[in-house]
């Protein structure tokens, strides 16, 4: 009988790992409310990365808790930073190292907010486990952490060697970790051969290789007037005012049927391969399902293929919001003296965010000097993250596809995420490794949403994937890395 066999058999009898153990060791890392955008609640979030700390040197690893400094806050204050775990099981020069990338803290959430479930108390409803961070990203870190207990308990050695890198602050940019990762370039990570990221989700109900994300460019677009807010019955029809400036002008980013009017932008797009049109084609994706979803009754795009490629390999303008404008309940006749566009630009293959700041910046400038008004525009460019693209013919994907193969009898579908992972593209440009996504969370779990949770059937089957997966990854070819 294979490894691979009697792992399997094991896991799946609870002779190896108790799997109330397992869902209780959720239920507790779901308790500590690890929400890293609230200052206030950044004893939790200290709590939480002792706690991984803690359950990684019961398993025998050698751990750090590295110090990543500190944080400004908007009142010139600072504030620690969680400290990034990082851990090592194994060290045989002969075997592959992979580095398991994952991350502990959560985004807000309150049961106000329209969650049927505490947030914070891990509640099973038809085999459902809800709680914030359950899928994003708690049980995909602790899967990971089974997996290696899997082989311990069966008294077998890892078949990598597996570290673990494991951040507080991922929800709000990952603040110091660039700067921890190119600290230990030639330490911690000098002997990795491959990263393996499991932060994202399947598309649909079949397992899922992730292989691309895109990237963003965040920005603001400032109109200031007057030197104060005015009253409209006073002063309406005698200033130009800056909130019909600033919509005037984020008019002009997109047209109705979703083409970007930026000059220079579409033209950068790397073109879509007949492969890659292919791929599409094949995915499990059902358009439907996907409207009932979200809510709504039409879409930008009425056939599969262009709806997956507008998701994940097109640029798009979003715009998120308007600072100093009215938004408040009720009525108030105000001008404002100022206001402050927030959008992004999601970014592609071969787009580049320094020459899409100057685009957008250079554009909006023209535009508004078309208006000839007296008021003042700034465009600030706060985000620049670059696309990540990987080569699904590599062969930690062909790993990938071997494990998913074994575990759920099926082939994966190879997707792209729409939204952006930052941590990828800087493991790629600091270390050169290579990097594969496995993500074992559903399509509908409700990431960043109310009532996010993760399937006891993904929980448990993502286990015994990541069980497979380092069997496969062993039978890597040194030539390959």
């Amino acid at each position: 009988m294979t490894i691979f066999k009697v792992i399997i058999q094991y896991i799946s009898s609870d002779n190896v790992l108790d799997l109330g153990c397992v869902f209780q060791m959720l239920r507790d890392w779901v308790a500590i409310e690890s929400d890293s955008s609230n200052v206030q609640k950044r004893p939790e979030l200290h709590r939480m990365m002792e706690t991984v700390a803690q359950k990684l040197q019961l398993m025998g690893g050698t751990v750090q808790l590295v110090d990543i400094g500190e944080q400004e806050l908007p009142d010139g204050q600072t504030l620690e930073l969680p400290k990034v775990v990082t851990a090592q099981f194994g060290n045989d020069s002969s075997k592959h190292t992979v580095c398991i990338y994952g991350h502990v803290d959560v985004q807000p959430a309150k049961l106000e907010d329209g969650w049927a479930t505490d947030p914070y108390n891990l509640t099973e409803i038809n085999g459902n486990l809800y709680g914030r961070g359950a899928s994003d990203n708690k049980a995909p870190v602790l899967a990971w952490i089974h997996a290696v207990e899997a082989y311990q308990a069966l008294s077998m050695d890892l078949p990598v060697n597996v570290k673990f890198v494991i951040e507080g602050m991922e929800e709000t940019g990952s603040n110091g970790l660039d700067a921890m990762i190119m600290a230990q370039r030639d330490t911690f990570f000098s002997e990795v051969d491959y990263i393996i990221i499991s932060d994202c989700g399947w598309l649909s109900r079949r397992p899922a290789l992730t292989y691309g994300t895109r990237g963003n460019c965040y920005f603001f677009a400032e109109v200031e007037g007057p030197k104060q807010d005015l009253h409209s019955g006073v002063y309406g029809g005698t200033v130009i005012e800056p909130m019909t400036d600033l919509i005037g002008i984020l008019d002009t980013l997109i047209s109705p049927s979703g083409k970007i009017l930026i000059p220079g932008i579409r033209e950068a797009v790397a073109p879509l391969s007949d492969e890659e049109w292919k791929m599409y084609q094949d995915i499990q994706f059902d358009m439907d399902n996907y409207k009932n979803k979200i809510g709504v009754n039409q879409l930008m795009y009425s056939n599969k293929v262009d709806l997956l490629a507008h998701m994940w390999r097109y640029p798009t303008v979003s715009i998120h919001g308007i600072e100093g404008a009215f938004s408040d309940p009720g009525t108030k006749t105000v001008i404002p003296a100022k206001v402050t566009a927030k959008f992004s630009i999601r970014q592609v293959p071969d787009m580049d965010p320094a020459m899409v700041k100057k685009q957008v910046t250079d554009y909006l400038h023209s535009v508004f000097a078309k208006r000839k008004s007296p008021n003042k525009l700034k465009v600030t460019m706060v985000i620049g993250a670059k696309p990540w693209l990987a080569d699904t013919h590599h062969p930690l994907y062909e790993a990938g596809k071997v494990a998913i193969k074994r575990v759920f009898n099926m082939d994966p579908d190879l997707i792209r995420e729409g939204g952006t992972i930052p941590i990828a593209r800087t493991f790629q440009d600091v270390t050169g490794k290579s990097i594969i996504m496995m993500p074992i969370g559903g399509f509908d779990d409700g990431l960043h949403s109310q009532n996010e949770k993760m399937s006891r059937y993904n929980y448990i089957e993502g286990t015994k994937l990541f069980i497979a997966y380092l069997n496969e990854v062993s039978q890597i070819k040194r030539t390959s890395v």
